[in-house]
């Protein structure tokens, strides 16, 4: 069975799906000629041309990272159908002010790889007791404060700086894969990443001294 069956079948169970779109009030605009960012808020609105356009452009990708990640290609084959069933239910969530498609899909497609992976590195049986490596609350409001940051940050660099950060750190892509995905050179993909690490470091560097 083909990953894109799979995933219609998952799609197609029903309670993980939204209620019945109203007419659609999004202009009559063709789904290819969308954003990433476009298609996903289409999707979110229950318009399944515009999220079978988004299998179309990313389902490779993501099966390829699946697989380079994974190293099985029946798991690779769940995550991709992990991906898109995700994408379907939580398009909602997406917020274009907070950058392009791309790296929210990523994003969630590195979950479902993770996900994946955990579901083989599970024991069978209960590990001694030791102590629990899980971040506590003040660490994990450390975290956010952090995050929020660093989010902000990330406004001030330019647009062609922060693609590349939103990619590596939301999407989890490599620079190869970055380059392949932006159709750049690997050289220039480096590039704007040293520059964008630095003028983030001064940038937060910046906030603290304020």
């Amino acid at each position: 069975m083909s990953v894109r069956t799979r995933v219609e079948i998952a799609l197609s169970a029903g309670p993980c799906l939204p209620g019945v779109a109203e007419p659609a009030t999004i202009p009559a605009v063709a789904a290819n000629d969308c954003t990433d960012g476009e298609l996903i808020r289409r999707t979110a609105d229950g318009d399944r041309n515009a999220f079978e356009t988004l299998y179309r452009r990313y389902s490779r990708p993501v099966f390829g990272l699946a697989l380079r990640r994974l190293g099985d290609r029946g798991r690779a084959e769940d995550a991709v159908q992990e991906t898109f069933a995700s994408v379907w239910r939580a398009a909602r969530s997406y917020r274009p002010e907070r950058g392009p498609g791309a790296p929210w899909l990523y994003a969630v497609a590195r979950n479902a790889i993770i996900d994946r992976s955990r579901v083989r590195s599970e024991l069978p049986a209960e590990a001694p007791d030791e102590a629990s490596s899980e971040a506590g609350p003040p660490e994990r409001a450390e975290a956010g404060w952090t995050a929020w940051r660093v989010h902000r940050a990330l406004e001030g660099l330019s647009p062609n700086e922060r693609a590349v950060i939103e990619l590596a750190y939301w999407g989890g892509l490599s620079q190869s894969e970055i380059a392949e995905y932006l159709g750049i050179p690997l050289g220039t993909v480096k590039t704007r990443t040293r520059s964008a690490l630095a003028r983030l470091a001064d940038l937060l560097e910046e906030e603290e001294l304020a």
